[in-house]
């Protein structure tokens, strides 16, 4: 028990060095999942512990934290921790092999850091663990983008500018545009999702792949997306990638796989209702009906498509375009 309270202490300690604004009371106790009572207990000790806790004016309320950080020793990651440091960066070599890279330098970093009989530690439990756990590699796109042009892109994203590039649609040769970037979606494919400067009736944006994008600068053009644009929201639009006009879908999970079903992400915002007769009601709603038909290919005689008839007649699209790998060679 007393283990888990300095365990307990220096975490909050972790989370006051980490902040550059300093924290509250109230939201340590939820970082913590505990009670006033308590974060306050904690906080009084951190005072005791590390005479530097510094407090700030922040009326109504005040806040804390840890300007000068914390020594090596307290920052240490666990096996775990670095488990999931290497696990993540494996996952992002086929969505996103920058980020990946960018991982694997943080984490070299890291142990570049620390004591050599941490490192050693770490290097053997981080063996035992990796050996024991595995990641399936799903079948899909790979993503291709040049790092000079993703660098260049939020280069003008975080300094809320225009960019001008070539772009090749897929025929005929590419061709200049002048673009107002409002983010960057990363799946099978990369995207940049942008509008064209041009079209100033519209804020609508668009998608852009990246691999088709060459010679990109930014320019001294005010940019950035239109107030109140959100890329997680506008990301959830869709049952994958592509951007639709947004339907409402309703399917039937019946009685034997809908545990199963409880356990699927269909779409970020889906709504699963329990039926009285034991089948699970699942309500989604977003665009791209055609990538949500091919989706379900591997929920075939376990669900029911409801409504609405629009996916009902992409799903048999589908079946028919599936059943040519059948068809005889001529």
């Amino acid at each position: 028990m007393r283990h888990e309270k300095s365990a307990r202490l220096i975490e909050l300690a972790r989370l006051l060095a980490a902040t550059s604004y300093g924290l509250t009371l109230d939201e340590m106790g939820e970082k913590l999942d505990v009670k006033r009572r308590t974060i306050e207990r904690m906080r009084d000790q951190l005072m005791i512990m590390y005479p530097d806790l510094e407090e700030i004016s922040d009326p109504p309320t005040k806040r804390w934290r840890l300007p000068k950080g914390l020594d090596i020793f307290t920052l240490a990651p666990t096996t775990e921790e670095m488990a999931a440091l290497t696990i993540g960066q494996k996952q992002l070599e086929r969505t996103n092999p920058q980020a990946s890279a960018a991982l694997a330098s943080l984490e070299t970093k890291m142990l570049s850091a620390l004591k050599s009989n941490v490192k050693r530690r770490l290097a053997t439990d981080l063996e035992a663990l990796m050996q024991a756990e595995a990641i399936a590699v799903q079948p899909g796109p790979r993503a291709s983008v040049d790092k000079e042009v993703l660098k260049v892109l939020r280069d003008a994203l975080l300094a809320l500018k225009q960019v001008v590039l070539h772009y090749s649609g897929g025929t005929g040769a590419p061709r200049q545009r002048i673009l107002i970037p409002y983010g960057i979606l990363f799946g099978g494919e990369a995207y940049l999702i942008a509008r064209e400067a041009d079209c100033e009736d519209s804020i609508a944006p668009r998608m852009w792949r990246l691999d088709r994008i060459a010679q990109p600068k930014m320019l001294d053009l005010p940019g950035g997306p239109p107030d109140g644009f959100d890329l997680q929201a506008y990301s959830q639009r869709s049952f994958g990638i592509y951007q639709e006009d947004t339907v409402d879908v309703v399917l039937r999970v019946l009685p034997d796989f809908v545990e199963e079903a409880s356990r699927w992400m269909f779409h970020a915002g889906q709504i699963l209702e329990a039926q009285s007769d034991g089948s699970l009601l699942v309500r989604l709603h977003g665009g791209g009906l055609n990538e949500l038909a091919w989706s379900l290919f591997r929920w075939g005689g376990k669900i029911e498509i409801l409504e609405p008839p629009a996916l009902k007649r992409a799903m048999a699209n589908a079946l028919d375009l599936a059943q040519t790998m059948l068809a005889p060679k001529p």
